[in-house]
């Protein structure tokens, strides 16, 4: 593989920001372009901080070229207000730029969705991130990475309340999820973004990726 131009929306997020450290210090990639509402304060000579109105694709489609585009974009009710804002954040923009991306020729993407997506879910998260992978499928990149990981490690620039205690719950519990169960054990963001580069080099066609299955593929990084 030679050198490539890699694109990141939600690099200031968890998974995010752990994506852009890999890429940086990957030499698969000479080039990285992240979209971003304010300055990030990144000083490196890799990266293109292209600040712009991220909710508004139209605004800045011309510059979504390269070669692999990652998706991290996600929010949650609080900060989104409502289920119908949610929906726009975490599906509806997600596929308007993967479906600018395709037009503007790339072949490859990867977004984070998560453990236990499914259109016909109660829970309105789970529906929405279905929904979300739904419409990236449709689009017939070359290379389609889904990856859904479970309850994220790692440390978030925001605090999440909900999310502290899950990772107390879940540390008390992650020695009896095995066999069938262990898709549903923690996953450190770092196994995440480097399975997400992975993937993208090495599978190629359609391949939703469930947390245990990413921690196996990080682990050949």
């Amino acid at each position: 593989m030679g050198p490539r131009t890699a694109i990141v929306f939600g690099a200031t997020g968890m998974v995010g920001n752990i994506l852009l450290e890999e890429l940086i210090n990957s030499a698969d990639y000479s080039a990285i372009k992240i979209f971003v509402r304010e300055p990030t304060g990144i000083s490196e000579p890799k990266v293109e901080e292209i600040i712009t109105d991220v909710s508004n694709p139209a605004g800045y489609s011309p510059k979504i070229t390269g070669d692999d585009l990652f998706i991290c974009l996600g929010t949650t009710i609080k900060k989104a207000g409502s289920v119908a804002n949610m929906e726009k954040i975490d599906r509806d923009l997600p596929v308007q730029i993967a479906g600018l991306a395709r037009n503007n020729g790339l072949k490859n993407v990867a977004v984070v969705s998560s453990i236990g997506a499914a259109e016909t879910s109660r829970n309105y998260y789970l529906r929405i991130k279905a929904e979300m992978e739904k419409g990236i499928l449709k689009l017939n990149f070359d290379n389609t990475a889904i990856v859904r990981p479970s309850m994220l490690l790692g440390e978030r620039k925001e605090r999440r309340r909900g999310e502290v205690v899950g990772k107390v719950v879940m540390k008390t519990f992650q020695p009896v999820l095995i066999g069938k169960l262990s898709k549903y054990r923690a996953i450190h963001a770092r196994d995440v973004a480097r399975a997400m580069i992975l993937i993208l080099q090495k599978k190629r066609g359609k391949n939703i990726i469930e947390s245990d299955e990413l921690q196996k593929i990080a682990r050949e990084y």
